[in-house]
């Protein structure tokens, strides 16, 4: 009569052990610890033989795991960021694959291997091996190997005396074909990786395998955020992934990431694709009151005259521009005038209802809209709050009008208003915040400047919220001489952090400068406006 034992891999800390007759009537099963399942797989390792091979009846089946945490930056030396791929998605391999990381044919074979055996990829560098520089190294590739209760190494191009050596307790194996039989682990399919595109190293290289061995989706994207890249919005919106591990310093703090990721999972994206409005896109507006040409180019027409007025504007900078331009309405929301009005702040506040229909016809035009507010003695951030409905529309932005903004006893039209820093970086606090609640597209906020009294304290601005992107607008109107000096002002003044933005005028400019002439302008306006 014969008789085989197994060793099967159930858990992170358990595995069954059968002896019986093969052809057997009478079968006997008992449960081990990882204790003794250790000493029987290194009796059978012992009883092999050559130390290139394994007892074909041993299983080298992984046991996966998903990342204790939700969102994970990997970040560090390649070594590390390999150590920490593995043991944040797998929680035992009894196969590990050590790949040399000094040759990156080495390498490449490595993560193949890797991939096939559904084991984790591991980095040594035998020519840094002899520093004592890599002595941190050569801890975390000991330490990452218990951990995983590893008991063999496939060694792809490194060196069995010196693995053995580093690994004096598992068997090394110098060629694939001696592995037994190896069971895929169960899939994290509730996991994803992010991966800069080409910007690859050896770590991402090996935390890329370990991710596909696990069988986590990977994802490349275009830069470190998520929400730049339209082809990685959809690849998000489309997992879901309730974990995501990036690889690279450059994707941020991990709380950064989890709001980026966030807003990418929703898979709305910005007219001309993605969910970062600047520096990716520039916008071509028209501006004014619907009804009133008094008031702008955009109240000279119907609705439906406006949209095609735009977008023929906005078609003469496309072969201007390296990125998308964007037809866009600024409508002027709330209106300083020279009465009090029933509330005594100089400024008509216009109904949501009506300019909801020129907000939904815009956008479905694949347009951008801003609300611009002429608070008078009103509050600039009670006057925003009036209009938030539309404002948790991703596709809608805000501009703040400092001129019409009047301190007690000023009356419009009698002086240039201006705005205190504080009640500006009220109105950025909260629509940053409003941005991030509802996991929206970056959102714009237009400061409106033809004056470096009009804000004061600029240089306080605050620039801090990744949600926001922060236009200061140049509203000089006159000749090209003075409208240069006008930009040159405001853009040599501001703060760090904020783009540019510049008017045209149909009327009031002598003359009107071509799309070539505006865009000669240095810095380039990431938004032009024309009234």
């Amino acid at each position: 009569m014969l008789w085989t034992w197994r060793i099967q891999t159930i858990g992170s800390d358990r595995v069954a052990f059968q002896l019986g007759p093969r052809a057997g009537r009478h079968r006997m099963r008992r449960s081990f610890t990882s204790a003794l399942a250790a000493s029987a797989l290194a009796a059978g390792a012992a009883a092999c033989g050559p130390a290139h091979a394994l007892p074909p009846s041993v299983s080298l089946a992984a046991v996966t795991r998903p990342p204790r945490v939700a969102t994970t930056v990997l970040a560090g030396p390649p070594d590390v960021v390999a150590a920490s791929a593995a043991s944040r998605l797998f929680a035992s391999s009894p196969l590990v694959v050590v790949a040399n990381a000094d040759r990156e044919a080495d390498l490449a074979r490595g993560a193949d291997r890797a991939e096939r055996a559904h084991a984790p990829l591991l980095l040594l560098s035998p020519r840094r091996q002899r520093a004592a520089t890599t002595l941190a190294a050569r801890v975390a590739l000991r330490t990452e190997t218990r951990a995983l209760a590893a008991r063999a190494v496939l060694d792809v191009g490194v060196s069995r005396t010196l693995l053995s050596a580093e690994l004096p307790s598992l068997q090394v194996i110098t060629a694939a074909t001696a592995l037994p039989h190896r069971g895929a682990p169960t899939p994290l399919t509730n996991v994803v990786m992010l991966v800069h595109r080409g910007y690859t190293n050896t770590g991402t290289t090996a935390a890329v395998a370990t991710a596909r061995a696990a069988g986590v989706q990977v994802i490349t994207v275009a830069g470190f955020d998520p929400r730049a890249d339209p082809s990685a919005i959809s690849a998000l919106s489309a997992a879901r992934p309730q974990h995501v591990i990036a690889v690279g310093a450059g994707f941020g703090s991990t709380r950064l990431l989890a709001v980026r990721v966030a807003v990418a999972a929703t898979g709305v994206q910005l007219p001309g694709g993605g969910d970062v409005l600047l520096p990716m896109h520039r916008l071509l507006a028209l501006y004014g009151y619907p009804g009133t040409p008094a008031l702008g180019a955009l109240g000279e027409q119907s609705l439906s005259a406006s949209v095609a007025r735009i977008h023929r504007i906005a078609a003469a900078y496309r072969p201007l521009s390296s990125v998308p331009v964007v037809p866009t309405f600024e409508i002027i929301a709330t209106v300083a005038q020279a009465n009090p009005g029933p509330d005594g702040s100089y400024s008509y506040e216009s109904a949501v209802s009506s300019l909801r229909p020129w907000v939904r016809r815009a956008t479905q035009a694949g347009m951008y809209v801003v609300l611009d507010l002429q608070p008078g003695r009103a509050s600039l951030l009670a006057q925003a709050r009036r209009y938030r409905s539309l404002l948790q529309l991703p596709d809608v932005g805000l501009a703040l009008d400092p001129e019409w903004k009047l301190q007690p006893g000023q009356l419009p039209l009698r002086q240039i208003g201006n705005v205190a820093i504080s009640e500006v970086n009220g109105v950025v606090r909260w629509l940053a915040g409003l941005t991030a609640r509802y996991h929206l597209p970056q959102k714009l906020l237009v400061l409106h400047q033809f004056r470096l009294s009009m804000i004061s304290d600029e240089q306080r601005l605050d620039t801090r919220h990744d949600d926001l992107a922060i236009v200061i607008h140049m509203d000089g109107q006159g000749t090209p001489e003075d409208k240069l000096q006008t930009w040159q002002a405001v853009t040599r003044n501001a703060p760090a952090g904020v783009f540019f933005g510049w008017k045209n005028f149909f009327v009031k400019d002598h003359p009107t400068l071509s799309p070539q002439q505006t865009m000669a302008n240095s810095p380039k306006p990431v938004m032009i406006s024309y009234q």
